[in-house]
């Protein structure tokens, strides 16, 4: 297995894509040869980032209240929760929002809204006039996550008003995809992401992890963004709220998160993998090795429903581990910006 490993950590650094066959080898890794893994995968990320770590931050823009049925949503109308619901904040709370975390050095900031998608109307025209203020406020590159988007001119629409980045998670594989929702299709969530790339908008879009999917599902995934070549790739893990159909699953073991981020960046060597939702509440002790393991961008702060950690803690855990990050606005291009030029 160990040689195995090598050549794969081999032909990721030569820019040779690995596939789904040698990706269900590699999460099958047991044992020893976990670090072995967990050793390539930080090798890989060396070799495209260095020791830059990127750093996001999210804001819940418009929470609860939500008509999908996903299983593992806090914020769905079908589950009783006990989550607190609200309109879309104001532009003045936004930014601010905003500016907090340009604060603490992250990069981005993201508008999160809990609903369907978006339509032509009074709620685009009023999304689209907080990205405007984002954008010219500067505290960091502007986000969102606002749904399904079924026509490709919103698209165009959120990209003149400045937004950057959409992150639309395809949540999980395919093939698993029946068992997590049914409100709306895995077709519409590939259709979004397609759109948005249309319109010149560059996509952060990864999955959940720990909602029932088998290992090889977990590669399936992997391939789907392979074949997106989406830019951003968040990596969650399950945190289990009470009131969701999902709320007796186990959580995932450390190690098999670890095991989990490395073939990702394996898989997708030159994209910046994220850990995000449930990375404390799950890695523990070892939330300083995700880094080691391959990730070269996490979330910092609060989640939709849950909350993070403090964000100086974060910044102090990547100094202990010799990394840096910096705010994206006025400083020097990233790894993926550099990619993006010579493509």
């Amino acid at each position: 297995m160990r040689t195995f490993i090598r050549q794969m950590e081999e032909k990721a650094i030569g820019g040779d894509r690995l596939t789904y066959e040698e990706g269900c080898r590699l999460i099958r890794a047991e044992g020893p040869d976990i670090i072995d893994l967990i050793s390539s995968a930080n090798r890989v990320r060396l070799h495209y980032w260095g020791n830059k770590i990127n750093l996001c931050s999210i804001v819940n823009a418009k929470a609860g209240d939500c008509s999908e049925d996903c299983k593992f949503c806090a914020q769905s109308a079908r589950y009783d929760t006990g989550m607190p619901s609200y309109p879309l904040m104001d532009s003045a709370g936004i930014v601010q929002a905003a500016k907090e975390a340009g604060d603490n050095k992250a990069e981005a900031f993201g508008i999160v809204a809990a609903w369907w998608g978006l339509r032509e109307g009074r709620d685009l025209d009023a999304v689209l006039a907080r990205i405007r203020e984002l954008v010219a406020a500067g505290h960091t590159r502007t986000d969102a996550s606002l749904g399904i988007i079924q026509d490709k001119t919103i698209a165009f629409r959120l990209r003149e008003a400045g937004l950057e980045y959409y992150n639309h998670n395809l949540e999980t594989s395919r093939s698993h995809f029946p068992k997590i929702c049914t409100t709306h299709s895995y077709d519409d969530r590939v259709r979004t992401i397609q759109y948005c790339k249309e319109a010149g908008i560059r996509i952060c879009s990864g999955g959940i992890f720990g909602m029932g999917e088998n290992v090889d599902q977990r590669v399936e995934l992997a391939v789907a963004l392979q074949d997106l070549d989406v830019d951003v790739v968040p990596l969650n893990f399950l945190h289990a709220i009470e009131g969701t159909p999902f709320s007796h699953l186990p959580p995932l073991r450390p190690m098999e998160i670890l095991k989990i981020i490395a073939v990702y960046r394996l898989m997708l060597p030159a994209k910046d993998i994220m850990t995000a939702g449930g990375r404390e509440v799950h890695l523990r002790d070892l939330q300083s090795w995700m880094f080691t393991a391959g990730a070269s961008h996490t979330l910092i702060g609060n989640y939709l429903t849950t909350l993070g950690r403090n964000p100086q803690d974060d910044l102090k855990m990547i100094e202990d581990l010799d990394l840096f990050c910096e705010s994206s606005c006025g400083t020097k291009p990233t790894a993926l910006d550099a990619l993006n030029v010579l493509a």
